[in-house]
């Protein structure tokens, strides 16, 4: 079910960008008389699952839900529609228009992705507003794995600033030390002021996703609220909703780091002995643990840390939405540098449809949802500039080439760089994609 729903979320964001995208295609080639001969949700090699025709344009549900395209006259696209450009241009082909109108229909879909995103953005900081968990706020100071120990953390260190300047948001530390060159963090440890270097070898680390940078959490009380995992030990041993857990083999725990060290780090262990209190009754139950040493328990954390909220009017929403716009473009822009740093090995890192259908969450979070469609606009739209013959930024680099010289390009030329753009994007596809599935089968 879970699958089905991260799925069922997936392909209606990416109908909603794709459909959205190409009408930003097809508004501009009406609004300057082009004719546009299909316009279709998902491609649909050999044959489609839905379509009917209005005026010039053919309407169309394809079966590939790799995007979408409007096929538009006198232009060499994706379809590779070569016999109508060996006939003279006719005044509603897009061959025919000045180079200024040509960009702007090439134009028409970024422009619609991002003006969409900064919507998106205005109508979710309006009717949620943000809440977020100031780095102030995470009294206990945080819990690291081994990478955070790495860069020089301990558990309880409190940290202050990145490279001297103050963090605000938490969870934006990690974030930060990848996209803006973090070099030393500044953390209050037993009182005292630490500066740390951050060695460069955590870096491919970082951006895999492998460090547990966490606030740190008291042990007690620790108040049972779910199980995790359909087969999880604790249950199946009796333990319940609302238990509260005292001790484990006799052990007594200040933080819940320590609990997770203990179990993880006694590879001997095959059961545990959990000291419960319910309902004032006193509990002693052997717990057998999982391969991984878990027992299969969840708890409620939020009531041991103050969150931020801000809640925006509907004329405040509109300045915030748009600098989220441009911030998220900015730390996206910042992300995609990464891939071209060898050192850094973000490449590897790189996903295709399993990776994006796996950012929506498992459940149907309308909040959720709108923010994630709202960044992947942002996504479709950078890539789409991007000068590479077959997106749209090749097309428009084209176009400014002829705008500063004054000729086109030859018919031959696009038609090879269109031939050129679409290898490369299907190998950047298969690279992607091929990722995911190596990413699988290592689980």
């Amino acid at each position: 079910m879970e699958i089905f729903i991260k799925i069922s979320q997936f392909l209606l964001s990416l109908s909603i960008l794709v459909i959205l995208h190409e009408l930003g295609h097809f508004t501009f080639a009406k609004l300057f008389n082009v004719r546009v001969e299909k316009f279709y949700l998902f491609f649909n090699p050999w044959f489609s699952l839905f379509k009917f025709k209005k005026g010039d344009t053919e309407y169309g549900v394809g079966w590939l839900p790799l995007g979408g395209y409007v096929k538009i006259s006198g232009m060499i696209d994706e379809s590779m529609d070569k016999e109508q450009m060996k006939l003279p241009p006719k005044p509603y082909e897009f061959r025919a228009k000045p180079a200024w109108q040509r960009l702007l229909i090439m134009l028409g879909g970024v422009m619609v992705n991002f003006v969409l995103a900064i919507l998106i953005y205005v109508a979710v900081l309006y009717t949620w507003g943000e809440e977020y968990l100031p780095a102030e706020n995470v009294k206990y100071g945080v819990a690291v794995d081994s990478l955070g120990m790495q860069m020089g953390l301990q558990n309880g260190d409190h940290i202050l600033s990145l490279d001297n300047e103050y963090v605000e948001n938490f969870y934006h530390i990690i974030p930060d030390i990848l996209l803006n060159g973090v070099k030393t963090i500044q953390v209050r440890r037993d009182g005292e002021l630490v500066n740390l270097n951050i060695p460069e070898s955590v870096i491919p680390a970082l951006i895999k996703g492998k460090a547990q940078l966490d606030p740190r959490i008291p042990f007690s009380p620790y108040i049972i609220n779910g199980y995790a995992g359909k087969d999880s030990p604790a249950k199946q041993a009796g333990v319940k909703v609302n238990d509260e857990l005292l001790e484990v083999n006799g052990k007594n725990f200040d933080y819940y780091d320590e609990f997770q060290n203990y179990l993880k780090q006694n590879d001997q262990l095959d059961e545990v002995t959990l000291k419960l209190n319910r309902d004032g009754e006193i509990l002693d139950i052997t717990v057998y643990l999982t391969e991984n040493n878990m027992i299969g328990i969840s708890r409620d954390i939020s009531g041991f840390f103050e969150f931020r909220q801000i809640k925006y009017s509907f004329f405040e929403s509109i300045p915030a939405g748009i600098n989220k716009g441009v911030v998220t473009l900015n730390k996206y822009i910042k992300q995609f540098k990464l891939i071209f740093s060898p050192g850094t090995k973000a490449y590897e890192s790189l996903g295709g449809f399993i990776t994006i259908g796996n950012i929506f969450p498992g459940v149907w979070d309308w909040h959720s949802f709108w923010s994630l469609t709202a960044f992947l606009s942002i996504i479709l739209a950078f890539m789409n500039i991007l000068p590479i013959p077959a997106l749209d930024g090749g097309h428009v680099m084209f176009l400014l080439y002829e705008v500063v010289s004054g000729r086109k390009p030859g018919d031959k030329f696009m038609e090879y760089a269109q031939i050129t753009g679409m290898v490369l994007l299907i190998a950047l596809l298969l690279f992607a994609n091929g990722n995911d599935v190596v990413r699988l089968f290592r689980k």
